[in-house]
């Protein structure tokens, strides 16, 4: 996704602007790293959980939370001059999965946030991205209270492909939340040129 700005000298030079999701499971907070890095209010879809959906929506171990992401969260914010990123928060629940085909259309890559104390719950979004040949890095959002592993430990529980980068964040921190973008960026480009090295070889 490519845009035209003007430059100080009245021309036109080029910004790029890439399109990036943050998956995951139920109440890992998809929600909260988007609203944390994002540099314009960020567009949320949530609603109050309700009690026809108790049935369907695995709150264990997320007890408090009271309201889930019906459709996407949506924020911006500016990496460098000249790069910006589009983040696009994908629901939690498998009801709402229907929606992930059409908002992984045109992504450079994803952010799989992981909560150790529901590992598993991370597992759908990390098939859906290896299956689909999409670059991903897993983000371990380090709840208060949760004991802590090493990135190690978590790319050994989950079987990731060799090189698939692991990082520890606080999804509440707009730094922490930068920095994982950055990895996924960085990573993503070098999996888009091996690609293409590949395809031309």
């Amino acid at each position: 996704m490519v845009s035209e700005h003007p430059d100080a000298d009245g021309g036109e030079t080029a910004a790029l602007a890439l399109k990036i999701l943050v998956a995951g499971g139920f109440g890992v907070g998809k929600t909260t790293l988007v609203g944390a890095v994002s540099e314009i209010r960020p567009l949320r879809t949530e609603e109050l959980l309700s009690e026809a959906g108790q049935w369907v929506d695995d709150t264990d171990g997320v007890d408090q939370k009271v309201t889930t992401t019906v459709a996407m969260d949506f924020g911006r914010i500016t990496i460098r001059s000249g790069l910006s990123l589009y983040l696009f928060g994908t629901p939690g629940q498998d009801r709402f999965w229907f929606l992930w085909d059409e908002l992984s259309q045109g992504a450079l890559g994803a952010v799989v946030l992981a909560d150790t104390r529901r590992l598993e719950d991370c597992f759908p979004a990390v098939d859906y991205f290896e299956h689909r040949h999409i670059p991903f890095v897993v983000a371990v959002n380090c709840f208060s209270g949760a004991r802590r592993y090493n990135a190690q430990d978590v790319l050994r529980a989950l079987d990731l492909d060799h090189g698939t980068p692991v990082v520890l964040c606080d999804a509440r921190d707009r730094d922490s939340g930068k920095e994982v973008l950055i990895r996924l960026v960085e990573y993503a480009g070098r999996m888009h040129t091996a690609r293409l090295l590949d395809s031309v070889g």
